[in-house]
């Protein structure tokens, strides 16, 4: 497979980065973001969370600022939708997309796979498309109980170092998820080993998405 770079070096990338939950966007797009930053690419980052109240707030701001040092310009927005209830916050979360989207026009946008279990993945994932219509959409993976990992179409490699940087940061500024069986370095360095071999990545590692639609010329 050959590699397709999005940008490089000194040039610049605007990403939008939508996550449900405080964790969730280091969970599974923070080695990719990282790695732009440390390959040069001038990187304008508008990082979003829509759940994160009280110390899960906390958590997300301090967390977003460590993955994105670095990067050429960085917004991080905080919101409150009530955790496990956005199918039923459909109207409140509609309008603060619309919002968003007055706000930011990316040129790429990591947000959650449609195929995910959790219902909070699969409302934002359906918002950020319905939203975003022009637009460049990795979705990105979280690893859970649920076994929900399906067969993902694009992959970033990731030096060692980076997914060891990635997992480091997670287990440093998410203490609130430290009960989860699955929340751990572990896991996410079995992932990201996982799909570097199912793209022969030079180094073993990679982070995985999902694209359902891409014009190119």
């Amino acid at each position: 497979m050959k590699l397709v770079e999005l940008a490089g070096s000194g040039e610049r990338l605007s990403v939008l980065c939508i996550g449900a939950h405080s964790d969730d966007i280091e969970i599974g797009a923070g080695a990719t973001v990282l790695g732009w930053i440390e390959r040069g690419v001038r990187l304008d980052v508008h990082w979003a969370v829509l759940s994160a109240s009280r110390l899960r707030a906390s958590e997300a701001l301090a967390s977003a600022k460590a993955f994105l040092a670095g990067a050429a310009q960085s917004v991080i927005e905080v919101a409150e939708f009530k955790d496990g209830f956005f199918p039923y916050q459909g109207a409140e979360i509609k309008t603060w997309f619309e919002g968003l989207k007055r706000r930011v026009s990316p040129d790429v946008i990591l947000c959650h796979s449609r195929n995910d279990a959790h219902q909070d993945h699969r409302e934002v994932s359906m918002l950020t498309w319905n939203t975003f219509r022009d637009h460049v959409i990795l979705e990105y993976e979280i690893p859970k109980w649920d076994g929900d990992l399906g067969q993902p179409n694009i992959f970033i490699p990731a030096s060692g170092a980076l997914i060891e940087r990635k997992a480091k940061l997670l287990c440093e500024h998410f203490g609130t998820q430290g009960s989860k069986d699955w929340f751990d370095a572990q896991t996410f360095l079995g992932l990201a080993r996982l799909r570097g071999a199912e793209c022969r990545a030079p180094d073993g590692f990679a982070e995985a998405f999902y694209m359902r639609k891409l014009v190119l010329q």
